[in-house]
Formats: C-alpha cells, structure tokens, sequence
C-alpha cells in the first residue's frame, strides 16, 4: 500500500513536470530576429535618433501596502466561477479552489460549489492523468479479479476516474453545500517554510465555514470516508476465479470489504494533504520558474 501511494505522488511530480516545460516551452515569445530587424531599420524622416532623444522619466509605482494580496490569481474575478481562480498547478492542473490571501470573500451558493469542481473533475487534463494511474494499477496487479490485457485495463480506467469523480463531488460540492463549509484552499503565503506547511497540513482538519468562521473539515473527512464507502461497495470488484498460468482456479477475495473502504479513505486523505502543500508553494514556484525564464528570454537577445 505504502509503496503504491508513494509511486502515485511520484508519477504526479512527473507528469506535472512534463506537462509544465511543455507548457512553459510554447509561451516562450520569439526573439532573436524581430530584435535584430527593429534594430536595423533607420529613423524616418523628421525622427531623431533614439540616442538624441531625451531619456525618458520613469514613473514612480505606488507601493502595494499588503504584497501577499497582489498576485497572479485574483481571489475573485479572475475563475470561471465567481470567487474562484483561473490557477493551474505547474501550469496544467486545475488548481480553481486555491486562493491567495487570506481575506474574507463571499460565500459560494450551491450551484457555484458544483459547478467549480465540475470544471475541475472533467478538466481535459484530467483524462490523461486517470490513464497514468490506471497503468501504474495494471502494472501492479491491483484489483486482481480485474484481469489484464486492455479489458483490465479500460476497468481499472472506470475505477480510477470513479474514484476521483466521487471523492471530488463529495468533498468539494456534497458535504460544503450540506453543512454550509467553504471547500476553498486559502494560501498563507507568510512565515518560514514550517509554519507554512503546517497551516496547509492542519487545513484537512480545519476550514472556514460559510459565516466565515474557522470549523473542523467535516467535508474532507467524512466527504472522503462517504466516497470510499459508495466506491468500495458499488463498482470495485467483487470475488472472482481466475485463470493464472500457476493455477487455472485461482480465487480473488472481494475488494468489497472494510478493510479496503479504510485502505482507499486513507489514500485519499494522503493525496489531499500532498496537493495542499503543493497548493501553499505552487506561487513560490510559479514566480521561480517565471524568474528563470524571464533571464533565459534576456540572455538571448542580442
């Protein structure tokens, strides 16, 4: 189980990864050449050249009193979904319930609470994702009775996008709009990097609810419990003889038992947690990585 969940986070880093220099490789903007072309055009007639003008004076900004609230995701606005975000984790993952800062915002209605997970869950990126996980079950066998060969694979295919499906809705829409919580991730964005990891640790027990007001996350632990529960019992696999080349009347227990209902609780729970550290350093990131390249577009104009 250990190793499972281990190799899961790893081939999210991965794909995160790749997905990030593909993305950062086609913003890159052309220079070089158009460079070279502006500078080799003399001035039209009646200009002067641009060494005898006059230095421009440069304009003085006014200072932010709160830089924390200044960033490239609005808390409102800026989403598809009012008091949502447009943000994308490496640049690919949709990162809609995380904002920055940690002023009050209006709460979201039900309808808003549905619709921004919704966006989420069946983000196009999304799909790709469910096939890396699906091939890291196959490989490990998970879900024996499943079988492989491309059968077992398009199933183990239907329980990972269930899986993601269920435990998203009910976390993120289900349990919010039922006990009237609020299912976004404010970033801190202060401290030292302890301080900073632990506030997005303790946010799967805490939240804010509607009012405002900090309660404990009953939408993350009881929406994820409820979501293993519907998943273990309904869609995996129930007990099953199979054919192996050791044995041709192989049995394979249920995966329809409590045990594993706790097994995939706890999963999820550890990947949540993951994805709030990642979504507390995501715009440290995100301003490193513009930094760099920013210097790299420098560095190579003439």
């Amino acid at each position: 189980m250990l190793i499972k969940f281990a190799a899961k986070c790893a081939a999210c880093l991965v794909l995160a990864s790749s997905l990030a220099l593909i993305s950062a490789a086609q913003q890159a903007p052309a220079t070089g050449s158009d460079s070279s072309q502006q500078a080799s055009q003399p001035p039209a007639q009646g200009q002067t050249p641009s060494s005898e003008q006059p230095p421009a004076q440069p304009q003085k900004q006014p200072q932010d009193p709160d830089p924390i609230k200044k960033t490239d995701q609005a808390p409102s606005g800026q989403g598809k979904v009012e008091g949502t975000s447009n943000d994308r984790l490496f640049y690919t993952l949709p990162n809609f319930l995380t904002l920055q800062g940690a002023h009050q915002l209006p709460p979201l209605s039900v309808k808003d609470k549905f619709k921004v997970v919704a966006l989420g869950t069946f983000d196009p990126v999304e799909y790709p994702w469910w096939g890396v996980l699906s091939a890291i079950g196959q490989a490990e066998n998970s879900y024996p009775a499943l079988g492989q060969g491309w059968v077992g694979y398009a199933k183990r295919y239907g329980i990972t996008g269930g899986d993601a499906m269920m435990e998203n809705f009910m976390v993120g829409a289900v349990f919010p709009s039922v006990l009237r919580q609020d299912p976004r991730y404010y970033q801190s964005g202060r401290g030292s990097f302890f301080r900073r990891a632990g506030y997005s640790v303790s946010r799967i027990f805490v939240t804010r609810g509607d009012s405002g007001h900090a309660q404990f996350n009953f939408s993350e632990i009881f929406g994820a419990y409820t979501a293993a529960c519907i998943s273990t019992y309904t869609y995996h696999p129930r007990s099953a003889i199979i054919s192996t080349p050791g044995n041709p009347h192989e049995f394979i227990a249920s995966d329809r038992t409590f045990d594993n209902t706790v097994s995939t609780w706890g999963t999820q729970i550890g990947l949540d947690t993951i994805t709030l550290v990642v979504k507390e350093f995501w715009p440290d990131i995100h301003r490193k990585m513009s930094k760099h390249k920013g210097e790299a577009t420098s560095a190579s104009k003439p």
